[in-house]
């Protein structure tokens, strides 16, 4: 008899996923919820149309494993890279080199012929609006998972 391969069975090498349309982009946005990062992390290069992001990303598909097995949390610093981007506002964010933002979440409003607006929402209600002529997102682990040091996984309200 022929199992489903589970989440569990995979080895634990360093995520690196592609989003190309909104399914994908519900995926990147889970992996990524509770993201801490200091504004300085941000860059933006209007020439290359990129936004990229310096992240520390909590580890949520470890986390079910680390409850188990009785081991601290991880966070892992990832790169996330939005191409394609025509056009950039921020709201509520403050860029000072010592704020540190958490993302919660990136959201979609498609406009005509696949362009639309790419939303990277932080707690706080600050705000980064990307236009993009297309969902086209990268993220990759560029580190070792460390030891999250608060050593909890992030709560939410249910």
């Amino acid at each position: 008899m022929v199992e489903d391969a589970r989440f569990a069975d995979g080895d634990e090498r360093p995520l690196l996923l592609k989003a190309e349309d909104e399914q994908d982009l519900q995926i990147l946005s889970a992996l990524v919820q509770d993201a801490v990062l200091p504004a300085s992390e941000i860059s933006y290069d209007p020439k290359a149309r990129r936004l990229a992001l310096l992240i520390n990303r909590f580890r949520w598909e470890d986390a079910n494993r680390a409850r188990a097995e009785g081991r601290g949390f991880e966070r892992v610093r990832s790169l996330l890279v939005i191409s394609d981007v025509t056009g950039l506002k921020s709201d509520g964010i403050d860029r000072d080199a010592d704020t540190v933002l958490e993302l919660l979440a990136l959201g979609w409003q498609a406009g005509e012929d696949g362009t639309g607006r790419l939303t990277l929402d932080f707690a706080g209600d600050g705000a980064l609006v990307a236009e993009v002529e297309c969902i086209n997102l990268d993220i990759r682990d560029v580190t070792r998972p460390y030891l999250a040091p608060s050593g909890k996984a992030p709560k939410h309200p249910e």
